[in-house]
């Protein structure tokens, strides 16, 4: 799933394209996931925001067009698309004679009409934590965050309520990056400040190299991301650590594929 760095990396491709251009018509797939796209048709295209893993079109009829990737989600600025293409799932023709498109395989993305910061039909989004390099995300307010449930460490930050965009690769990162064993439910203060200037770090790296292409994630432009080479964790299990030599090791933790050192994290 694109975490915050492909996304971010997808709004600043997206912005300059859509930014000042009109939606003249649209078009979805039957499912009521994707039918909102068409609810942006006649409106102009203000700024394209991202919060947290969202992508945040601005309306200038007061509205914004909320895009979630899912999976395997693909925004493309085209000239001459497929419209009947199998994965397509939303389009809009824009004034300039180029077609915004949403390919899906998975299906897992979905599309919101809302009032322009009026998130509470869209949950996740309504619940997001600070963004990780605001003023608002210290490791103050991440030790608090983590302190207030019992569930494990990897599994509250994937929630996104503790800091928003962060998902498995760069959670794995994170961790790794501050030596805190993903399956802990308590953290120290001293623990929670080192994550949160190891997730700012984890995550500036994936901004840097235009996200990670491990499979599906493909910019606007058609280009992969390179962080996928700069991984010092995340799918790495079976290598040694780049820290301590020991070998890397893979588990699940509540579900989630999870890659650590069982020297360097310990609990």
């Amino acid at each position: 799933m694109p975490e915050l760095p492909e996304v971010e990396t997808i709004r600043v491709q997206l912005e300059p394209r859509l930014r000042g251009r009109t939606v003249l018509d649209a078009g979805s797939h039957a499912s009521a996931k994707f039918t909102p796209a068409v609810e942006a048709a006649g409106a102009g295209i203000g700024p394209v925001r991202r919060r947290g893993k969202y992508l945040v079109v601005g309306l200038d009829d007061g509205r914004e067009l909320i895009v979630h990737l899912g999976m395997t989600g693909r925004l493309a600025v085209e000239s001459a698309p497929d419209l009947r293409h199998s994965h397509l799932r939303a389009w809009w023709r824009l004034d300039d004679g180029a077609v915004l498109t949403f390919h899906d395989i998975r299906r897992f993305g979905r599309l919101h009409v809302v009032e322009a910061g009026c998130y509470r039909t869209v949950p996740t989004l309504h619940q997001l934590g600070p963004e990780p390099f605001s003023d608002q995300f210290t490791a103050e307010s991440l030790w608090r965050a983590l302190g207030a449930s019992t569930r494990r460490v990897k599994t509250q930050l994937l929630s996104q309520r503790p800091v928003a965009g962060v998902g498995n690769i760069y959670a794995d990162e994170a961790l790794w990056l501050a030596s805190v064993n993903p399956a802990a439910r308590t953290v120290s203060r001293a623990r929670a400040a080192a994550l949160a200037e190891a997730i700012r770090a984890a995550l500036a790296s994936g901004l840097k190299h235009g996200g990670t292409t491990l499979r599906d994630y493909v910019t606007p432009e058609g280009g992969s991301g390179s962080n996928q080479h700069h991984l010092h964790c995340y799918g790495q299990a079976g290598r040694p650590c780049p820290r301590c030599g020991a070998e890397l090791r893979r588990r699940l933790v509540d579900a989630r594929g999870t890659t650590w050192c069982p020297r360097c994290q310990r609990r």
